[in-house]
């Protein structure tokens, strides 16, 4: 029994990884779904880029995808603090809203987006006996000095960098504490890229970035290292396509190994890889010589700058997840030749 069987509510779901969600979905045939955002300009969003940016590219995020009704996600929250059976049952609740933005400076914000209504839907879910799966962030993990072991349940040990990770922490170590995570799955998303994050400004990965740059001057700026142990462009992360992303994330509420699993688990490509080899693959998806020039890293930046990422996604598999992860260069290639060059969203 697959929990993708009945209604699925969607959160964040014109957004990035959360409209890649339902044009998964939509593969699959779903359609009855509640997709939860924020388009109104009216509407009360708390972010660094303001909505009135944002909305036109969410906007077009959504157009080709098919999901049975569209609620700002403020309603969502008032509605079902009032109602808890405002809006019907579901068998699945996919929570990607949130305020993403590394940089935000406004705890007081990030707790109420991040924390606070990520644990009212957690609670409502599990009232309702809905599969709950929820974005946590490998921000959670820090410098790395910690380890990045989803294995390990002593998450006092983890030290995000910034506001953003902390509040993703904060939400972890509740679950735990409440014993609700044996019952639902937080998922850390390494360096996730792909279609459908123009809206996403500074967020955007270096792919999309970068693909800007080349048109605008036919080079692309990579930040310096501050670290003696890392040469320029030689910092690693675990990038990882967004498709692989949501298969990853679907595998949670529709293969029974899956639904069996609990607890927080990493999402990552399993590989680390440098800025330079992911530019060098954006230069050759575009049959271009590689043009960079490396320039001194923002200061808001230096001391919350994580060097090295890499998922160990051993937990992951063992839930059964079989599926290959799609090699970088082929998802570069993908990306950039089949949605950047064209400007096509996913599903048209």
């Amino acid at each position: 029994m697959s929990a993708l069987d009945g209604r699925i509510l969607v959160t964040g779901g014109a957004g990035f990884i959360g409209s890649a969600l339902v044009w998964a979905l939509n593969r699959r045939g779903l359609t009855n779904i509640v997709v939860a955002d924020f388009l109104d300009p009216r509407a009360t969003w708390r972010a660094s880029v303001p909505l009135t940016h944002n909305a036109p590219a969410k906007e077009k995020n959504l157009r080709p995808l098919k999901f049975a009704e569209f609620v700002e996600a403020d309603a969502l929250r008032t509605r079902l603090r009032a109602d808890a059976g405002a809006f019907g049952k579901f068998s699945a609740v996919f929570h990607l809203g949130a305020n993403s933005s590394t940089t935000e400076k406004n705890e007081a914000l990030l707790r109420d987006i991040n924390f606070e209504h990520t644990r009212e839907l957690a609670g409502w879910s599990l009232a309702q006996g809905a599969r709950y799966v929820y974005a946590s962030s490998a921000a959670t993990y820090g410098d790395g000095s910690a380890g990045m072991d989803d294995r390990d349940d002593n998450l006092a040990r983890l030290h995000p960098l910034n506001l953003y990770g902390q509040s993703k922490q904060d939400f972890d170590v509740f679950a735990q504490r409440e014993g609700w995570l044996p019952r639902i799955v937080g998922v850390k998303y390494f360096n996730v890229f792909g279609p459908n994050e123009d809206h996403k400004g500074d967020m955007r990965s270096l792919v999309n970035k970068a693909y800007q740059q080349i048109l605008a001057t036919g080079r692309v700026q990579l930040f310096k290292s501050r670290r003696p142990e890392f040469k320029d462009g030689e910092q690693m992360r675990d990038f990882l396509y967004v498709k692989d992303a949501i298969e990853m994330t679907l595998h949670f509420a529709e293969h029974p190994t899956g639904l069996r699993a609990g607890g927080l688990y990493n999402l990552g490509s399993g590989e680390a890889n440098t800025w330079l080899t992911l530019t060098r693959a954006i230069f050759a998806a575009l049959g271009r010589e590689p043009q960079i020039d490396f320039i001194d890293m923002p200061e808001v930046l230096r001391g919350k700058y994580q060097y090295y990422t890499k998922a160990d996604t051993g937990k992951l598999r063992d839930t059964g997840y079989v599926r290959p992860m799609t090699p970088l260069t082929d998802a570069v290639r993908d990306y950039v030749q089949n949605y950047l060059v064209p400007a096509k969203k996913l599903g048209e």
